[in-house]
């Protein structure tokens, strides 16, 4: 079982996002439908972050390094 989520990019996702709906960040990286969730993840400990859009383009991470997911914080440029 893999405790350490892989980077599916080296860059974020821009994005629009809907105001208020729910989503489901892929915290492990193995998802085919980057940046949310698809279960890849069940071998692994790691568990898809649910969270409510606030609205507009997002730059979502990626790079699974960011201290404020799923939010890009420039973690990927370190």
């Amino acid at each position: 079982m893999s405790d350490q989520p892989i980077a599916a990019d080296d860059k974020p996702m821009a994005m629009a996002l809907q105001a208020g709906k729910e989503y489901y960040w892929c915290a492990c990286g193995k998802s085919g439908g980057q940046p949310f969730c698809d279960g890849s993840h069940r071998d692994t400990s790691i568990t898809p972050l649910p969270f409510k859009a606030k609205g507009g383009e997002a730059h979502i991470c990626m790079c699974r390094k960011t201290n404020n997911p799923p939010y890009c914080d420039g973690s990927h440029a370190q």
